[in-house]
């Protein structure tokens, strides 16, 4: 696909109403997507992705620190793996203490792997149960508390 047919696209999506387009032509696919128009779109978006795992004890009551717990949204479309390689344990499990950029996780997109780093040091006390499995962009993948 060449450069004139992406940049129509684009200006295609810009001008419509739809929030994704994805073409394919030949081996090549383009994913071309946008933010919703009012943050009353991304409200609904977000309510309907799949829950965090989360940890079950009664001493875990959500606290002031969850409360104000930071998200960790997958920035790119793509295949989720919460381990460096396959049969080596995760990168976090919930309860961890993370240090600001350790590598949570990696999005293999386009056969490039994308590491995905705290945000900022804390405890992980929402985890995705996505692993190996694909995730859109923006999908809730971790909360650190």
């Amino acid at each position: 696909m060449d450069l004139s047919k992406i940049k129509t696209l684009i200006d295609f999506v810009g001008r419509s109403n739809i929030t994704e387009l994805t073409v394919t032509e030949k081996d090549v696919t383009v994913r071309i997507f946008r933010s919703p128009p009012n943050e009353a779109a991304t409200a609904v978006a977000e309510a309907g992705q799949k829950p965090l795992s989360t940890s079950s004890s009664a001493a875990d009551t959500p606290s002031n620190a969850e409360k104000l717990s930071q998200a960790v949204k997958a920035p790119v479309f793509g295949v989720l793996h919460r381990a460096p390689a396959p049969g080596e344990p995760p990168f976090v499990a919930i309860g961890d203490e993370v240090e600001e950029g350790q590598t949570l996780f990696i999005v293999e997109a386009m056969k490039v792997f994308n590491t995905i780093a705290a945000p900022r040091a804390g405890r992980i006390v929402g985890l995705t149960d996505i692993d190996g499995g694909e995730v859109e962009t923006g999908d809730l993948l971790a909360e650190i508390a």
